[in-house]
């Protein structure tokens, strides 16, 4: 990794406080752009808006999608912002570039019978059922992010008082849980955890059958799991809960500026693509339904 690039991962960590994905995806993308100015012999600190603009017509050509384009966009941007910053540059070659124009598909969200199967898969007959279990529930109860589920601390639950606490790029929203949610948290707590730690110490909320915070991958493997277990032919994510937490509650009528809270969107505008997926479903039901819509 060049100097700069070093430099742009401090800047991501500690000024624009990004998660580790954000850090990761966005650190790649640089990376590809520098090793392409490097083979025209050009220097990151003496691209011109040319330059980026060539770059991006290479990865449209090569095949690349609308949205890794915007990315890969609005990681140089942000890059050379951080250069920009530091005084390492005085200009910004990404002025007046164009962004890719998008089509957002709808997020997949599950049916609350595929949710209520999907939950219903890990067996509590052993101490990775309840943990499994437990997580699942949270994940569905609360709508956050796998990374912020990842990296939960005992702490960080309330159980008394029935809420989740959760910090995100340095804001903290608390999130109401539910009954079953509550109950699976509590075995899991108090039964099943302190089997699966070694280190009384120990922070994380869920560990590995090792004892080690979960991490990432682990659950993806979980999910992946389960939804064959379930025999759901739908693509399940970690995000298809998180979906489906959302779609799920604005159906049954909560409002937006809850939901924008839970979810702990910046911009209320992410919150309202559930209302399309509403809108739709409503369409989908109005044509089957409909005497006159065949």
């Amino acid at each position: 990794m060049s100097e700069l690039l070093r430099l742009f991962e401090e800047y991501m960590k500690t000024e624009k406080r990004s998660s580790a994905n954000t850090v990761s995806s966005y650190l790649r993308d640089a990376s590809q752009f520098e090793a392409e100015m490097l083979d025209r012999d050009c220097l990151l600190t003496e691209v011109q808006k040319g330059d980026v603009e060539d770059y991006i017509h290479i990865l449209i050509r090569r095949g690349k999608s609308a949205a890794t384009v915007t990315r890969s966009i609005a990681s140089i941007r942000c890059f050379y912002r951080c250069l920009v910053d530091l005084g390492l540059t005085d200009h910004d070659p990404t002025k007046g570039v164009t962004p890719v124009k998008v089509e957002r598909k709808l997020p997949q969200v599950l049916t609350s019978k595929e949710v209520e199967l999907f939950l219903e898969q890990p067996q509590c007959t052993d101490l990775k059922g309840y943990r499994d279990r437990a997580m699942l529930e949270l994940l569905y109860a609360t709508g956050i992010r796998v990374s912020e589920l990842i990296e939960l601390d005992v702490s960080d639950l309330n159980l008394p008082g029935g809420v989740l606490r959760c910090e995100s790029k340095g804001k903290e929203r608390v999130i109401p849980l539910y009954p079953a949610a509550i109950r699976a948290l509590t075995e899991y707590l108090h039964t099943v955890r302190p089997q699966l730690i070694d280190d009384p110490e120990e922070p994380a909320l869920f560990v590995n059958m090792s004892g080690e915070r979960m991490s990432r991958q682990g659950f993806w493997k979980l999910i992946k799991y389960y939804q064959e277990k379930a025999g759901i032919h739908k693509d399940i994510t970690p995000h298809t809960l998180r979906h489906s937490f959302a779609a799920h509650l604005l159906e049954n009528g909560a409002d937006l500026r809850s939901i924008q809270e839970m979810l702990g969107h910046a911009d209320i505008s992410s919150t309202q693509v559930y209302s399309k997926i509403l809108n739709q479903d409503l369409k989908n039901v109005y044509k089957k339904a409909h005497p006159r819509a065949q």
